[in-house]
């Protein structure tokens, strides 16, 4: 299973470059549409884990509505269901994106190569599906987003891939709320959850970075129907002192100027107020999108690599 990307074309022929990587083999170029049959293959990169005892398979959960919500395992290929071993489940779900096969060379080395297991969702919210598939995610609607992700999670738990203790989940920006509802909603779900540049107080987000520019996709407070919706899943807003929630690792950016690190502050703040533990981070650099160089990206990696394997491999 693996995706294809268009990567450029010759607007004088029917020439074009293509992407097609996958989970498990590394990025390639391919030229198509020129005098030559076929496909032209230009470059690939070379392998950064040995994949050849991992496996890929696409499989489904049922969200409570009963609509069928796909998502992508990749595990050892003789791995047993007996729910013992590491997860790491991620997901979008928003703004029409889709999230589909992707080569994840720090992945593959610090949490494949030890055994563990990595899932990602196509939950409704994104685009895998086409627009019907994201409008149906918006605003008053997006607790199907998050029942779709929470519908996965169980039904590895149910297929004997993991179990709550070593299951983690990881997200960032629209992920990151998806993270922080799952956290506040189910966190007897879940052992590890990573909440990355994340929006966590839905009630305020319109005032904060460039949350205006997002009430069509998660709905305004200055509309009565999704004000309501918005402070009923608001993850800062729903933190309680009487429940025992995992310990997730948050982190932001002091230059995020598109979600900005008010939310994971105040989600900080709060957890602290009511002697939660936490681990937060803030990188004073970068941005929304991530660090500027190479060595704070890996930091930051090297960061989460070691708390998911603290969480789950411990």
């Amino acid at each position: 299973m693996s995706s294809v990307h268009i990567v450029d074309t010759d607007q004088s022929s029917d020439a074009a470059f293509l992407k097609v990587e996958s989970f498990l083999s590394p990025p390639q170029l391919w030229l198509v549409g020129t005098t030559q049959p076929g496909l032209e293959k230009i470059r690939q990169i070379k392998p950064l884990f040995n994949a050849d005892e991992l496996a890929v398979e696409q499989l489904q959960a049922r969200s409570p509505d009963g609509t069928e919500i796909s998502y992508f395992l990749v595990r050892p290929r003789n791995m047993t269901r007996d729910g013992t071993h590491p997860t790491l489940l991620t997901a979008y779900g928003g703004f029409l994106s889709s999230v589909t096969p992707r080569y994840d060379p720090v992945i593959g080395r610090a949490w494949l190569a030890h055994g563990g297991v990595y899932a990602v969702a196509n939950i409704r919210g994104g685009g895998e599906f086409g627009p019907a598939w994201h409008e149906a995610g918006k605003t008053i609607h997006r607790q199907k987003v998050f029942d779709d992700f929470i519908a996965v999670g169980r039904d590895l738990v149910k297929r004997g891939v993991t179990s709550r203790d070593r299951l983690g989940i990881r997200g960032r920006s629209n992920g990151g709320l998806l993270m922080g509802v799952a956290f506040t909603q189910h966190p007897e779900l879940w052992r590890a959850v990573i909440i990355g540049v994340p929006l966590l107080d839905m009630v305020n987000y319109e005032s904060l970075a460039a949350g205006a520019s997002w009430a069509d996709e998660y709905g305004s407070m200055k509309n009565p129907d999704e004000a309501r919706f918005l402070q009923s899943i608001s993850p800062l807003q729903h933190l309680k002192a009487d429940v025992k929630y995992p310990t997730p690792f948050i982190f932001t950016s002091t230059s995020d100027d598109r979600v900005g690190p008010v939310h994971a502050r105040r989600f900080a703040a709060r957890l602290e107020a009511l002697k939660k533990p936490f681990f937060y981070y803030e990188d004073v650099e970068g941005g929304h999108s991530g660090t500027v160089n190479a060595e704070e990206v890996a930091h930051e990696r090297a960061l989460e690599a070691v708390y998911l394997a603290q969480q789950l491999m411990s």
